[in-house]
């Protein structure tokens, strides 16, 4: 099938060179990534709660959650939580398909207790959670657009873009290093860590600063001289992860708001922030690559919780992300690649308005070369584009 796939060589300095680059992520009990990660767990629950009923994933879109912060008083040894943190799970789902009505406020409201009860085990859900459920049902258009024409692919939902690039560079992979390192060996042997960490990284020249913002758990810890010692240790492991990656200068801080003096920490009751005043909000967080990144194009859609059968803004984001690091394993003399596609509302997904590849090709490289076997793995990309679908539904795709 012929497809619309532009590519051009880029002509701009490389990134690593760049005198600034700046690079976020917020971690998993972010407020924002909270909201995210129910979103987008509701998604998947819905999708195979439709899959056990009928065989097929029917419309949905659950990307418009909301957390509103509670109040808090947390104190070494065990605070408490004052205010509940209020949840709003909105969006839409099909109720009713072939005679038949779905539950789809009540799986709402269990996966998203599931979801909370997973990442954040300090939090009490009988008492410090409101889970409110306002899910509507999709307009008829867009549940006309979502039934695929015979032997196409579904079709978009919209006219929408997304785009990925490859590889990161060395700040993008220490931000995604430290962070998963903390959630998967940190945490577990040092529990006053909490969910709720912002990582900010500054790349000027040579020297590369993290700045994190981190969340400690009050119950786990028996005063500010106890809180001193878990900060000092949790800056010296990030240290040693981050050399692992770099060979540039480091500098690490944590939570630099802290008031030693006055002892006015970052001290929290469950290891989020939502208990005491900072509220999320489903795509205001991390792009579906794990990461905010202004130097690079990145699209402004929530990925998480929009249906994984259609929605341009959920399969294009992934799928380009995807394909840009396909191309950068798979392709020698590639020094950065960025990869944008865009729908048509109406028309099949695996058939863009345009796939545009912009590469930045290593010094010597063939660009003639590079634009063949590039436009070949995205011309396969797309053929086999409701593959996203199944790694979504199954979980292997992370979203934010």
């Amino acid at each position: 099938m012929k497809r619309n796939i532009k590519i051009e060589a880029l002509h701009q300095i490389p990134l690593e060179q760049q005198q600034i680059e700046l690079v976020e992520r917020k971690c998993l009990g972010h407020p924002d990534s909270l909201a995210d990660g129910i979103a987008e767990s509701i998604s998947r629950a819905l999708s195979m709660a439709y899959l056990e009923e009928f065989g097929a994933i029917l419309h949905h879109n659950t990307d418009q959650g909301e957390i509103v912060a509670g109040e808090s008083m947390p104190k070494y040894g065990g605070g408490k939580v004052i205010k509940p943190v209020y949840i709003l799970l909105d969006g839409r789902a099909t109720r009713h398909f072939d005679g038949t009505n779905i539950p789809t406020d009540a799986i709402a409201v269990e996966t998203a207790r599931k979801y909370l009860r997973t990442t954040l085990p300090n939090l009490n859900l009988e008492r410090d959670v409101i889970v409110d459920c306002r899910l509507g049902t999709g307009s008829t258009d867009l549940r006309d657009v979502f039934k695929p024409c015979q032997g196409t692919a579904p079709r978009a939902n919209d006219t929408s873009f997304g785009v990925g690039h490859a590889p990161f560079s060395e700040t993008e992979t220490i931000v995604k290093a430290v962070s998963a390192y903390i959630d998967g060996e940190f945490r577990p042997r040092h529990p006053v860590v909490g969910q709720d960490i912002k990582i900010m990284g500054l790349r000027d020249g040579n020297s590369i600063t993290l700045t994190l913002g981190c969340a400690m758990v009050d119950r786990y810890c028996s005063g500010l001289a106890e809180y001193i010692e878990c900060k000092d240790v949790l800056q010296e492991h990030i240290l040693k992860v981050a050399k692992k990656h770099t060979n540039r200068n480091l500098v690490i801080d944590v939570n630099t708001a802290d008031d030693i003096d006055t002892g006015s920490v970052f001290l929290t009751v469950t290891g989020t922030s939502a208990e005491m005043g900072d509220d999320g909000s489903v795509g205001r967080g991390n792009r579906c690559n794990g990461l905010i990144t202004p130097n690079r194009p990145m699209s402004m859609e929530a990925t998480s919780g929009k249906n994984p059968i259609n929605h341009i803004g959920k399969i294009y984001n992934v799928l380009s992300t995807e394909l840009a690091t396909d191309c950068v394993h798979k392709v020698d003399g590639i020094e950065e690649i960025y990869i944008r596609l865009l729908s048509q509302i109406g028309k099949p997904i695996d058939q863009p308005l345009v796939a545009s590849v912009q590469i930045l090709p290593k010094p010597k490289a063939d660009m003639k070369k590079l634009s063949s076997e590039v436009e070949a793995i995205v011309n396969e990309g797309l053929a086999d584009i409701t593959c996203i679908t199944e790694k979504i539904v199954r979980g292997e795709i992370k979203t934010f």
